[in-house]
């Protein structure tokens, strides 16, 4: 390899996002395969992060509402107020580590969202954007 191939790989892999998966993610995402889903991908779960829809309460409601567009810094339940500890596992590295809780919070936090339980295809999109952060 010439040396300035070797600079240009070196620089893509430094440029694209980290991954931080855990054994319970692994987990989750080879039952989510199993369920029907297709290869997971970051940028789709972005945009199903960012999704508005209306709430049962008739309000507009995205995961950004309670979780913020900064997932290093905490969030704010927009009903009760209580504090949301960082999704991004770069700077809380317990986030990701029971699947029993990561399924409990998608039930719960999509119903909110979008009165619906997510699809597996779904929840292995935006399982593979909040490991990138």
């Amino acid at each position: 390899m010439k040396f300035k191939e070797m600079v240009l790989a070196v620089c893509l892999v430094a440029a694209a996002p980290a991954v931080l998966a855990t054994p319970a993610t692994d987990e989750l995402f080879a039952r989510y395969k199993a369920a029907g889903a297709s290869s997971f991908d970051a940028e789709r779960g972005m945009k199903t992060w960012t999704k508005e829809a209306k709430s049962e309460g008739g309000e507009m409601m995205s995961c950004t509402a309670c979780h913020g567009n900064d997932l290093g810094k905490d969030g704010k339940h927009h009903k009760t107020g209580k504090l949301i500890k960082p999704m991004a596992p770069s700077v809380n590295a317990e986030r990701y580590t029971d699947a029993k809780k990561i399924e409990k919070w998608f039930k719960r936090n999509c119903n909110d969202v979008w009165s619906r339980e997510c699809t597996a295809q779904e929840k292995g999109d935006v399982l593979k954007f909040l490991l990138t952060k």
